[in-house]
């Protein structure tokens, strides 16, 4: 037997459960998975609450990230034992998810954690550390380094691993939070300047002052507008979230006259040959204090309220699931 939180619909509306399955109730795949960790992100909280259509089959286990050790496995990939991380390919959604104790994956989608990261660490990190570093990179090669670059939603997973690792890289950091009170925070992760969210998220001229000479969005929406008519000539941002709006109220402005770029980042479905990479640079750059810094844990009986805390705005940084 194994606790898992359960997802099902009655009466069209999601109902969740931390409730005792076992084995039989697995999908068949080539591999199982004792979980130790996983998260709670902003797609898991609304899959848990039902305020979103995330889940698109019921029953579901939710939670898009997890890091465990291989109990049995038919692949070649892998051997028993091995410690192993999953981050998206539409688990929680589709298929089921990581805020379970145990969990049946295809081979080809776990990557093998490198010797120098614990389990904890990889879900301290999770979808938003995987996500903030694919942003990080795309920026590396596309704008030089040491210009000043904006992050938007500092105060979320995503943004907070973007502004810790844009200015171990040697970025000038400037962070865009909705949350003034945790400017003090943000300057510990590496911000050099914590500006109001306030001053991006609403309808802006086509092009303004040059400002930044890049950005990682998380937001969209007027947000991502007003950052590409501010980035400087040759700027280019890493767009990666949708957290105002899935629209994009902007001109071709920006992108004729000073050349901008607007790279699109996609975790879910990244190859696996980018995520071992990814994965490696995220041990090795990640400065240890973030971790603890922008975490805490929680055990698996506390997900559902820490779900509906997550979406009010409760949360600072990355809840971590611990199953012991």
């Amino acid at each position: 037997m194994f606790k898992a939180i359960l997802l099902q619909q009655v009466e069209k509306k999601t109902c969740a459960e931390l409730l005792d399955l076992d084995d039989t109730n697995l999908p068949t795949v080539d591999t199982i998975v004792k979980i130790s960790h996983s998260t709670i992100n902003y797609k898991d909280a609304l899959a848990i609450t039902g305020k979103a259509p995330v889940v698109r089959k019921f029953p579901m286990v939710p939670g898009i990230d997890f890091a465990g050790v291989v109990e049995s496995t038919s692949s070649d990939r892998l051997s028993v034992g091995d410690r192993v991380v999953l981050t998206g390919w539409g688990h929680g959604e589709t298929e089921w998810g990581g805020l379970s104790e145990r969990a049946a994956v295809k081979a080809e989608r776990l990557i093998k954690l490198p010797d120098n990261l614990c389990n904890l660490d990889a879900m301290r990190i999770g979808t938003a550390g995987f996500t903030a570093m694919l942003c990080v990179e795309a920026l590396s090669k596309a704008i030089k380094s040491g210009e000043e670059v904006l992050v938007t939603g500092a105060n979320g997973g995503v943004g907070g691993f973007s502004v810790a690792l844009l200015a171990a890289r040697g970025f000038r950091v400037t962070a865009s939070t909705g949350r003034s009170e945790e400017s003090d925070r943000l300057k510990k992760l590496g911000a050099s300047n914590v500006i109001s969210r306030s001053e991006l998220s609403t309808l802006g001229k086509p092009l303004q002052k040059e400002r930044w000479g890049g950005a990682v969005d998380t937001v969209g929406s007027h947000t991502l507008a007003n950052v590409c008519a501010s980035l400087s000539y040759g700027g280019a941002v890493a767009a990666c979230g949708m957290a105002q709006g899935i629209d994009f109220p902007a001109t071709v402005a920006p992108f004729i006259l000073r050349g901008i770029m607007l790279l699109g980042i996609d975790s879910v479905y990244a190859p696996s040959d980018v995520r071992e990479h990814v994965w490696s640079l995220l041990a090795n750059e990640l400065p240890q204090n973030v971790l603890s810094e922008m975490t805490s844990e929680i055990g698996l009986p506390e997900v559902i309220p820490a779900a509906q805390r997550l979406l009010e705005g409760g949360v600072a940084g990355r809840l971590v699931v611990c199953m012991d």
